[in-house]
């Protein structure tokens, strides 16, 4: 880590020595500072490790850490809900993992759980045996084992994802600002120019958009594959699902079946388009992750065939057809169509408003830009408000109850009745003129709340009197009294 860190500032600092003096001058300073720098960390990190123990106790798991200030912290066993283990490429090879143990509470940076980095593996393994083991006991009628696993089919749907153009855009950003370390980030903007010129407007601008796509396709791709490879989901007699996938980094993250509250079927518009799905789990203790760990810590199933994804959620729930699957939807009132319209044409106005006021002060091509956008934007926006709307939906079914909403993104959330601990409606002046309402379900799991949005204000209310009884009965009376003079 340290050498790598060393090559990322060195390199760039290397070049801008060297284009300011000489490259032997350059070579002289930063080759003794990369070295000085190494060597510090080696240094640090020996002495880090030998100043850092650990120990297991029949109450207790404690750490021991701290050079110059010694810090003690512990955690209660019975509190202990996972042990995640990661591991590099680097770590893979002396056969060292990081070990994370964790309450899956909601608390302050650090204080809900336990990092040891590095153990050896065999090591981790015992102690992700060992912590997790005290709910052997417990008989949850549902099948031990492997629940899922890669078919290395599903590679395909990588690419069709928002990954893809981003991973394109920012390899043109890569190569201008690599070229700009050697100065010659003019030089290759003008040799692009100079290709391009010799083709017309149209053709080069869909010349760089192939290549954008072509280094986002295999970016995605390659992304997927390092993510995914490997992947196997099981179920363990300790209560525990555990997800285990990585191809250069491999990662084991474990989650108690007791803190599941439901699954959601995300299908991005990608995915949508060719049917795959893939399926989070709405569990506690979950939201306090980072935003890039959220994504390691839920998802149960990556990108995958639609049918393959509900059959999975069906027995990580431990049902016979997945919630998500089974109950059929009940739509959304019209005038939630009108809402998401007007919405969505507000949203294409922003832009092309911005281009018209432009080109009025700066230049006429910003007007031709603006007609350009409107043309191509207020159909997209049309189409994609109209889907949303097709996308609305909510139902019970057994101990669930089920929501769907989205469009770019639609998500259709299965959560467990006895995991609602509240309503909260919200109705703006605009809904309210029209009839409508949303209501969230408030959930100690997940993202804390799952909306059913825009429905009609009697229909939304009798549903969360049903999913859940007692929460909004006073309000159901409230709007039945005027009914019955």
């Amino acid at each position: 880590m340290a050498a790598g860190v060393a090559v990322a500032a060195g390199v760039p600092t290397g070049v801008g020595l060297g284009g300011g003096v000489s490259p032997g001058f350059a070579l002289a300073v930063v080759l003794p500072s990369a070295a000085v720098l190494i060597l510090a960390v080696v240094l640090y990190d020996e002495l880090r490790w030998r100043k850092t123990s650990y120990r297991v106790t029949a109450d207790r798991v404690e750490l021991h850490t701290g050079i110059l200030v010694r810090k003690r912290r512990s955690l209660s066993r019975d509190r202990i809900r996972s042990v995640d283990l990661t591991s590099g490429p680097l770590l893979r090879v002396f056969g060292l993992v990081n070990v994370k143990i964790g309450t899956g509470e909601q608390t302050g940076a650090g204080e809900s759980s336990l990092g040891l980095y590095p153990v050896p593996k065999p090591e981790a393994e015992r102690l992700r045996t060992e912590l997790l083991d005290r709910v052997r006991a417990v008989e949850h009628g549902r099948v031990d084992g492997l629940l899922a696993e890669l078919n290395p089919w599903w590679i395909r749907y990588a690419p069709m994802s928002f990954a893809t153009p981003t991973l394109g855009v920012a390899a043109f950003g890569a190569v201008l600002q690599v070229a700009e370390w050697f100065g010659l980030q003019a030089g290759v903007i003008s040799f692009v120019f100079d290709r391009l010129r010799e083709l017309p407007l149209v053709v080069g601008i869909l010349v760089l958009i192939a290549i954008g796509l072509v280094i986002g396709v295999i970016g995605s791709t390659a992304l997927f594959v390092e993510m995914w490879w490997g992947f196997r989901l099981e179920r363990e007699r300790a209560g525990t699902l555990r997800v285990r996938r990585g191809l250069l980094t491999t990662r084991s993250i474990s989650l108690e079946e007791k803190r599941l509250r439901g699954i959601e079927l995300v299908e991005p518009l990608g995915n949508r388009v060719v049917g795959a799905a893939r399926i989070d789990a709405v569990a506690t203790g979950l939201s306090q992750q980072k935003d890039n760990e959220k994504t390691d810590h839920k998802t149960l199933l990556p990108s995958a065939p639609v049918a393959e994804a509900n059959r999975v959620a069906a027995v990580v729930l431990g049902e016979g057809v997945s919630p998500t699957e089974s109950v059929r939807l009940a739509g959304h009132p019209v005038a939630a169509r009108g809402r998401r319209l007007r919405w969505s044409m507000a949203t294409v106005a922003v832009p092309v408003l911005a281009l018209l006021v432009l080109g009025l002060l700066v230049a006429e091509i910003f007007l031709h830009l603006a007609w350009i956008s409107a043309l191509v934007l207020i159909p997209v926006g049309v189409l994609l408000a109209l889907d949303a709307y097709r996308n609305l939906g909510h139902g019970i079914t057994g101990d669930y109850l089920v929501a769907r909403s989205g469009t770019v993104r639609r998500g259709t959330v299965a959560l467990q009745r006895r995991g609602v601990i509240g309503w909260t409606a919200k109705q703006s002046v605009f809904q309210r003129r029209a009839g409508l309402i949303t209501l969230t379900a408030t959930t100690a799991a997940g993202v804390g709340g799952y909306s059913v949005y825009d429905v009609g204000q009697a229909e939304g209310l009798a549903f969360a009197e049903t999913a859940v009884p007692d929460l909004f009965g006073p309000f159901l009376d409230r709007e039945e009294a005027p009914a019955s003079r």
